[in-house]
């Protein structure tokens, strides 16, 4: 990280941090003169260096109504339509985690692609996990990592199986050279009209994808992690407002909040960071391979505040965020990104 622009990077976290826990008084008084301080000097530098416009969040990416589409279980990026953005052509790197080793479940596609993808640009070397079926779209990743002049280490396998799970961090470290970030992200959502038609075979892959998995490679991860190192734990907007069709998706995204705030207690004192990330409503191949009741599909994201879905390359900076340095007060938290619904 260039040196120049670390006080800057520090005054921005800090800042939100402070903002977070002021006093209403307070906030009123220095907030609103800090943010028209912040955005007339950003106005003026941007047009003096000629750095791109400012772009309307509405209008930045596609919205519905998207082609009805359906895919098997679980599902590839490289067949929606529209195919989502995780930042293969837009997310430019500052080496803000050089020399880091991160293992990311759910790597190929979605928000673990656009995760990995930052996170090589941004220095990391990366171990990606996801399920054989994937290959295709896991393929694609890894060269997307090394054209970065990072190491990828590519790990198929069904998290739902607790040795497996011990393998990949055990693979993952060796192959590394060590571990500092782990993002448990792979998910399996099945959208199901009301409770009589989850079979305990969906619900049973659903937990142990979403919750036992992520114990077992926590587990089997702590032991490998140094001081300084953190844990992201993909969280979900459900979890505040579970919407009827996702009863059993659900109640995992909440469990996980509880996960993520109970960890970080305990590992705080050992200087390891624990904290989760909340989406809302992104487009990715969970969506089409069953997330979605296939007629509601076409108007996906569309009842958001923003009026349509986010795209995961626009997760990218808080997973990198919370992988940095720059974080390092941000522990037990959950980080909202809802397009404005009900969340964290």
């Amino acid at each position: 990280m260039d040196q120049k622009d670390a006080p800057s990077r520090r005054f921005f976290v800090n800042g939100l941090g402070v903002g977070l826990v002021a006093a209403p008084g307070v906030l009123t008084a220095i907030g609103p003169a800090l943010a028209q301080q912040s955005s007339a000097s950003s106005s003026a530098s941007s047009q003096a260096a000629g750095t791109p416009a400012l772009q309307n969040p509405v209008t930045e990416y596609p919205k519905p109504p998207f082609p009805r589409q359906t895919q098997e279980w679980p599902g590839l990026a490289s067949k929606m339509d529209p195919r989502p953005d995780h930042g293969e052509t837009s997310y430019k790197g500052s080496g803000r985690l050089a020399g880091r080793r991160a293992l990311v479940t759910g790597g190929d596609s979605g928000i673990g692609r656009a995760a990995v993808i930052a996170y090589a640009r941004e220095g990391a070397d990366v171990a990606i996990n996801y399920l054989p079926a994937e290959e295709s779209d896991a393929r694609e990743v890894v060269g997307l990592i090394k054209a970065e002049g990072r190491k990828a280490v590519a790990i198929p396998g069904d998290i739902r199986d607790e040795a497996f799970c011990q393998r990949l961090v055990t693979d993952a470290v060796a192959q590394l050279g060590g571990l500092d970030i782990l993002v448990n992200n792979a998910a399996r959502q099945a959208a199901q009209p009301s409770i009589e038609a989850i079979t305990t075979e969906q619900f049973d892959a659903t937990l142990k994808t979403n919750l036992y998995a992520m114990f077992w490679i926590t587990k089997a991860a702590v032991p490998h992690l140094p001081a300084g190192a953190t844990i992201i734990n993909t969280a979900s907007v459900v979890a505040y407002n579970p919407p009827e069709a996702l009863l059993d998706y659900s109640t995992t995204k909440a469990g996980i909040v509880a996960f993520t705030k109970s960890l970080a207690k305990q590992l705080a004192p050992k200087g390891i960071r624990v904290n989760a990330v909340a989406p809302g409503p992104f487009w990715t191949p969970l969506q089409p391979s069953g997330g979605q009741m296939p007629d509601k599909l076409p108007q996906f994201g569309a009842d958001s505040p923003i009026g349509r879905p986010g795209q995961p390359v626009e997760l990218a900076p808080v997973y990198v965020m919370l992988a940095s340095q720059e974080s390092s007060y941000a522990t037990g938290g959950v980080f909202g990104s809802t397009g404005g619904n009900v969340g964290p």
